[in-house]
């Protein structure tokens, strides 16, 4: 029996390492990087525009194709009624097989090309645009849970301190040192602190949920799911100009805009190559055919078909292009303004947020941790009144909530010049 015991207790031990790792990498918390990956691979609404690209590429076979040769054959010289009494129908009958070809000058295939090919790299910028769009809204999100984690662990850390001062107010009571109804109202405000902490929970659950939506992950539990990485501001910035510049180079929606130019420029080339006329080049060979020369049983022929352009149809599709290189030109100008207009508005955001946060982080959190103690402290010997000494427990955490509510406006700020500027350019 004891035989085998020791292996099914091995067993059953390597089982449970196995589950608890697995226990171990579900609760492992991802990081920003980590996050995005997952987003660019599975998110629904990202995976289907990259199927657009993957469309317009196709496109571009279609355009480049060339025109069929048209093969035909003619059959002639079929005696249909009798002459002088001799009716011989198939004795002079003769098959004349033929093939043509449409020749496309002026380089109507290389500029359909160009032009399919510009559409992709407009549907490519397009494509990066979104990517840039929704990486802002899981940026957010992010933050978003950040926030109230860190919201969570302060409102557990003010409810122990607060059972903290309770048991050492019961102490007091129990010696005589307080009233009963001063104790009575010290414990009823706990409900407030459980309230905040019940707030909390439902507020980091709500934020991973949406998190979780976003990386289209309906598997993972919520209490399973986790995210770490730095909550906290940094003091220095950039100057604007460097911004702006960046913002040029990288704006995914203001190069859709520009290679829309390009686009134009290169339809309205195609415009004017489609005004032009194509010939269309033929051969034939016939075999026992009626010409002129009695021993030519064996014929060749050609021809060379060329519209005659009396009406120029193009004229429409000209001007519309004309047109239309003028529009691209001035949606590309209203794109560079919203640019400078994102970057200048969310570069002021930041900063904002940064001279607010700046005096807390110096001195305001110090202060208030310092008054909430010292008063507490009085309080507990005698010193203070009750009333002092919730009032300075209050404002010690209203000044650590707005502190953690400050830092998720920055990192959310932080996120909206990134979407500004195109690119992560604050960590």
């Amino acid at each position: 029996m004891k035989q085998l015991f020791y292996p099914l207790a091995a067993v059953a031990a390597t089982a449970l390492v196995f589950l608890a790792s697995d226990s171990l990498r579900a609760q492992q918390a991802l990081n920003w990087d980590q996050v995005k990956a997952r987003f660019e691979a599975s998110n629904p609404a990202l995976k289907a525009d990259a199927d657009n690209v993957d469309e317009m590429r196709a496109e571009e076979i279609t355009a480049y194709l060339r025109p069929n040769p048209q093969v035909g054959v003619t059959a002639d010289g079929t005696q249909i009624a009798p002459h002088d009494g001799v009716w011989e129908p198939l004795a002079g009958t003769f098959v004349v097989p033929s093939i043509s070809y449409l020749h496309e000058r002026d380089h109507k295939r290389e500029l359909r090309l160009k032009s399919a090919q510009e559409g992709t790299q407009i549907t490519e910028s397009q494509h990066e645009d979104l990517k840039r769009t929704l990486e802002f809204t899981l940026r957010e999100a992010f933050v978003n849970t950040l926030e109230a984690k860190t919201v969570l662990d302060m409102a557990k850390a003010d409810l122990a301190y607060y059972d903290h001062i309770i048991a050492i107010s019961q102490d007091r009571l129990k010696a005589g040192d307080i009233a009963q109804i001063d104790f009575d109202r010290i414990e009823l405000l706990r409900v407030n602190y459980e309230s905040e902490l019940q707030t909390a929970v439902v507020n980091l659950r709500t934020a991973k949920i949406q998190l979780l939506q976003l990386l289209n992950d309906d598997h993972t539990p919520v209490a399973q799911f986790d995210v770490t990485g730095p909550f906290d501001f940094s003091d220095t910035l950039q100057p604007l100009d460097d911004f702006r510049q960046i913002a040029l180079a990288n704006r995914p929606d203001l190069q859709a805009a520009m290679q829309t130019i390009q686009q134009s420029e290169t339809n309205h080339k195609l415009a004017l190559s489609n005004g032009s006329t194509d010939p269309t080049l033929g051969a034939w060979y016939t075999w026992n055919a009626s010409t002129n020369n009695p021993d030519a049983d064996q014929t060749l022929g050609f021809s060379v078909d060329i519209p005659l352009r009396v009406f120029d149809r193009n004229q429409g599709e000209k001007k519309r292009t004309q047109i239309d290189i003028d529009r691209s030109q001035q949606a590309a100008e209203a794109t560079r303004a919203q640019v400078f207009s994102d970057v200048d508005t969310a570069y002021a955001e930041v900063q904002s947020n940064i001279d607010l946060l700046k005096p807390y982080k110096a001195k305001y959190n110090a202060e208030a941790l310092h008054v909430r103690d010292t008063v507490t402290y009085s309080y507990q010997h005698g010193g203070a009144s009750l009333m002092d000494f919730l009032n300075a427990q209050s404002d010690y955490r209203q000044v650590q909530l707005a502190y953690v509510q400050l830092i998720g406006a920055y990192l959310t700020a932080a996120g909206q010049l990134d979407l500004a500027v195109g690119r992560e350019v604050i960590p």
